[in-house]
Parts: C-alpha cells; sequence; structure tokens
C-alpha cells in the first residue's frame, strides 16, 4: 500500500502551523487579518516553491466551506476552466467555488482573460501563485482584479521542527529507532534555500539511504552533505533570482562592500552562469567607478578574458580580482550621469544644427557652403585648447558632464581650469591663419 508524500502528511492544517510568512500571517499579518475574516478576495500568492503558497490556498477552502479546486497552469486548458466554472450555483459547490491557480505565469494571455468575467462577478474566487514576479507575468486585468501577497523563503530556524517531526513519523512508521549525527537536522533546514518541501524530501531520501543495523537506522552528515548539494541555491536564468542576484552585485560593488560583492559573484558562478557575471562586472567598470579610476575598465576586461580562458571553477579567480577591486576602488557616475542628460535632450529633440565651423570640409565646394571656415585647430595653441563653440546654438549652454569629486576627475578639472585660464584667447582672430580640416 502506497502511502501519503512526507511533505503532504505533515502539511500544516492551521494558520498558527504554517511556519514562516509572519510578516503576512502573524498575529497582526493583513493576510491573516482577510482570512479569518471571511471575505476572501481574489489573490496572487507570490514567492519561491516550498514556502506555503499552497498549504495557506487549502486552509482558506476549509475556513470559507468553499468547493477547492486546484488547477496547473502548465497543464491546465481554457476547458478545463470552464468544467471548474460549471459547478458554479450547484450542488456540488453550495458555498461557492475557490479555483487554485498554481503556476499562473505559464497560461498565455487568453487563458487568463477567460477569468476575468468570473473573477468580476464573484462566482468563483482565484487565488493564484506564482514563482515570477506578477507585475511581469500577469496581465493587468487579472492584476487590477487581485490582491498580490509575497512570501518569503523559510528561515533555517522556522525549518528546524518540520525536519524534526518528519524524522519522528518516519520513526514511527517504521517502527525503527533513528540514529541522527549531529547537526544533521540543521544542516537540511539550512541547506533547503527557505524551500521546506525541499527539506521534507531531504529527510525522505536520508531515511531511505540509513544505514540499517540491529534495529537502528543511522542518519550520517556525510550522507546529508551529498544528498543536499547545490540544493539551497534558487537560480533561473530567466528567473528573479537571475536578475536579483546581478542587481545585488552591482548594488554591493557600488557600495565599496568587497565581502557582498564576493557573496553574490559566488551565488553567480555556483549556478555557472560565467556569461552573466562577466557582463554585469564589465557594465560596473564602466558605470560605477567610472572615471574614478578609468584603469578599471582595462583590468576588469582582462580579468574577463582571462575567466574565459579558464573556465569555471578556475574562472573564479580572476573575477574575484575584478569584483574586490571594483569594490575597494574609488566611484564616479559622472560619465554615466553624462550620456543619460546628453541622449534625454536628443529623445526630445533639444538639440540644434551642428555649427558651420565643426561640419565636414573633406569636398570640393565645402568652402562655398561656409564649411569649416572658422575652425581653429587648438593643437596650434599652449595647452592644445582653443576657446571656440562646439556644441549647436540652441544649446551651447548646456552642461552634461560635471567633474567628480574623486582625485582623478579633480585633478583633471583643475588641469583644464589652469589652462583655460592661462590662454586667454577669446576670439578667433587671436589664433595664427592656419587651416585644418
Amino acid at each position: 500500500m502506497n502511502q501519503r508524500p512526507l511533505a503532504d502528511e505533515i502539511r500544516p492544517q492551521t494558520l498558527d502551523q504554517v511556519v514562516g510568512q509572519t510578516g503576512i500571517l502573524g498575529s497582526n499579518g493583513v493576510l491573516r487579518r482577510i482570512i479569518e475574516g471571511g471575505t476572501i478576495p481574489n489573490m496572487v500568492f507570490y514567492g519561491p516553491s516550498g514556502t506555503g503558497k499552497t498549504t495557506v490556498a487549502n486552509i482558506i477552502a476549509k475556513r470559507t466551506n468553499k468547493t477547492l479546486h486546484r488547477l496547473n497552469a502548465t497543464t491546465a486548458s481554457i476547458a478545463d476552466i470552464r468544467e471548474v466554472i460549471a459547478d458554479v450555483d450547484t450542488l456540488l459547490a453550495p458555498n461557492g467555488v475557490l479555483l487554485y491557480l498554481d503556476e499562473i505565469q505559464y497560461f498565455n494571455k487568453k487563458q487568463q482573460q477567460s477569468l476575468l468575467e468570473f473573477m468580476e462577478n464573484g462566482k468563483i474566487t482565484v487565488i493564484a501563485s506564482t514563482t515570477e514576479n506578477p507585475y511581469f507575468c500577469l496581465f493587468n486585468a487579472v492584476l487590477s482584479r487581485s490582491t498580490v501577497f509575497e512570501f518569503q523563503p523559510v528561515e533555517p530556524k522556522d525549518i528546524v521542527p518540520a525536519v524534526r517531526r518528519a524524522f519522528r513519523i518516519l520513526e514511527q512508521r517504521s517502527g525503527q529507532t533513528l540514529v541522527l549525527e549531529d547537526g544533521v537536522v540543521e544542516y537540511l533546514a539550512q541547506s533547503c534555500g527557505g524551500d521546506v518541501r525541499k527539506s521534507i524530501n531531504g529527510v525522505e531520501l536520508l531515511f531511505s539511504a540509513g544505514v540499517r543495523k540491529e534495529g537502528n537506522i543511522l542518519i550520517t552528515m556525510e550522507d546529508a552533505r551529498v544528498l543536499a548539494q547545490k540544493s539551497a541555491m534558487r537560480y533561473d536564468k530567466d528567473g528573479d533570482s537571475h536578475y536579483d542576484i546581478l542587481s545585488a552585485l552591482q548594488k554591493s560593488i557600488r557600495g565599496s562592500d568587497p565581502n557582498a560583492a564576493l557573496h553574490y559573484l559566488a551565488r553567480l558562478l555556483e549556478a555557472g552562469d560565467l556569461v552573466s557575471a562577466c557582463r554585469r562586472l564589465m557594465v560596473i567598470a564602466c558605470e560605477d567607478v567610472g572615471l574614478a579610476y578609468p584603469q578599471a575598465v582595462t583590468i576588469v576586461k582582462s580579468c574577463i578574458d582571462a575567466a574565459n580562458m579558464l573556465g569555471l571553477p578556475e574562472a573564479r579567480i580572476p573575477l574575484a580580482e575584478a569584483a574586490v577591486l571594483m569594490a575597494t576602488a574609488p566611484k564616479s557616475n559622472s560619465a554615466i550621469c553624462g550620456i543619460d542628460a546628453a541622449l534625454t535632450d536628443v529623445r526630445q529633440g533639444n538639440y540644434g544644427s551642428i555649427p558651420a565651423h565643426l561640419m565636414d570640409a573633406h569636398y570640393q565646394g565645402s568652402q562655398k557652403l561656409g564649411r569649416g571656415l572658422t575652425y581653429v585647430y587648438p593643437h596650434d595653441y599652449p595647452g592644445h585648447w582653443y576657446p571656440q563653440q562646439y556644441l549647436p546654438d540652441r544649446i551651447k549652454e548646456q552642461v552634461y558632464y560635471e567633474f567628480g569629486e574623486n582625485k582623478t576627475e579633480q585633478a583633471a578639472k583643475a588641469y583644464w581650469s589652469r589652462i583655460k585660464g592661462e590662454n586667454g584667447l577669446s576670439h578667433p582672430t587671436d589664433a595664427p591663419k592656419k587651416k585644418h580640416w
């Protein structure tokens, strides 16, 4: 006879038994108050697997006495939705229907739209769950009729009791004594990455692999480490975790925290995502270190080239050098601020004709058109500079670049202040009569 999966057997039956999620299910949590109030709106549960989304939906169905229908969007069709809707206002669903739609991000627009009419008139209550950001994967019409609740990964300390309970149940089932090496329970709780279901599945695997001897079953730390390898990783190159880790890496380096930089880089590399790590480090060199230490671009590029030549795992070494170098380097965003300001003007049409003296004069007849006639060649003057207008007339006073406060840019500022101040030229008639096209 097949027994129930352990994760299903220990599934909480009340809100008080749900581990974690104190922010929304705690004594004053807004979701808890909504559930206890009895009037359940259409909702979207957003969060990683194994954090209680399905469990809470089951509890809601029991508390409201609604008929619960469960569909998984990976396999369900519009016909399945119509079949659920057919139960509305029948003896099969005297108190209404609660439709729990798992992985709703896999429904296309037409499938999602098929829910709208019934969500609007209240004949069914929809609780949709997704592991992807609903503001990216759900259509606005569905979102506007729903309340989004985010479920967080469960902390290891909250998972420990569930792991202990799972071991006790297996011990009772088998009639044998479980002997757990020190640290096994805590290791399972830590290594599951906040996924309670994953930790319980780990308990079952360890129980199956345990050494049977004289009526005892020995569960070792060595087995726990083998079975839990990389299981704590939450990573999908097309999902939220991918962009969240990249964002955290860049913000840590921008914030000059080398320890956090190495941590997030390690998460990318452990997932095998060498390409994303290299690309983002190059972006950081240009965007965040910038002109405060312009050599960083060349150094980081060399580290990336070395990493791609070596491949993983050795690639971690030059990439770590790049991350630490940039985290501890001075920072400047003056270049990106400047180009973004210029792009804003261009996109808004805030520009004018290029000054005639800057136009191309390398063709016959250019002088008749007035091209380049008054251009002054700066290299003929002290400091290789001569005052002349470069921006179009309409925006000739526009300033896009502001010198950063770092040593490198301040040195450049001082240099040009001296050059431009010492030159003293203010009119093209002061220039030598040389022509440089």
